[in-house]
């Protein structure tokens, strides 16, 4: 897997498209002039925890005794649940949070975007080819840097797309996602199989 793949990989993992409807959900009862304060503070947390998870995570993989399989099984299974959540959205049980004060870690930063499939697919990278750490953590930053300008203009992305335009869009990547998860899935199979 090449840097831009595993950036691609991971920015899609991360939605910032589908994120928008609730990232300004959430952010509805803070007053404007600091909304674009929280959503600095919080992107740069979620940044903080996806590096730590990069650099620790086959810790923690080796002492949960998690083998790759298993991770790989597990990262398809949650991204495909919510990848078809994405597709099919439920008005009981929907991807927005309620947030009746002004955010903070949750559910901004975790789990919009540093949420368990982005966090999965960083370990999977991590725990393939550990020797290309910096090629992943340059991943990381590009498809975080991509989501954050996104996220930052995610009132105008909304203006400018509409209600319409962003339920098509978060559909697409919600489709997208599906494969992806499908593809973690068959090759976490495959090396279960293998052993």
């Amino acid at each position: 897997m090449t840097v831009t793949s595993a950036a691609l990989l991971l920015f899609l993992v991360m939605d910032p498209l589908g994120n928008i409807a609730v990232f300004l959900a959430a952010l509805k009862n803070v007053h404007p002039s600091r909304q674009n304060r929280v959503v600095i503070r919080e992107l740069l947390i979620a940044l903080g925890v996806l590096v730590v998870f990069l650099f620790s995570g086959k810790y923690i993989l080796q002492l949960l005794r998690i083998s790759e399989p298993a991770l790989g099984i597990s990262g398809g299974v949650i991204l495909l649940l919510i990848a078809l959540r994405m597709i099919f959205p439920s008005p009981v049980k929907s991807l927005k949070e309620e947030v009746d004060s002004e955010p903070f870690i949750v559910p901004l930063a975790i789990p919009y975007v540093a949420g368990p499939s982005t966090l999965a697919a960083e370990l999977l990278l991590m725990s393939r080819e550990p020797q290309r750490w910096p090629e992943w953590l340059l991943a990381l930053l590009l498809a975080w840097v991509v989501n954050s300008v996104i996220l930052y203009f995610a009132s105008g992305f909304r203006k400018y797309l509409g209600e319409k335009g962003l339920i098509a869009l978060e559909r697409l990547m919600g489709m997208i996602l599906v494969t992806v998860a499908v593809q973690m899935l068959v090759t976490g199979i495959e090396q279960a199989l293998a052993r």
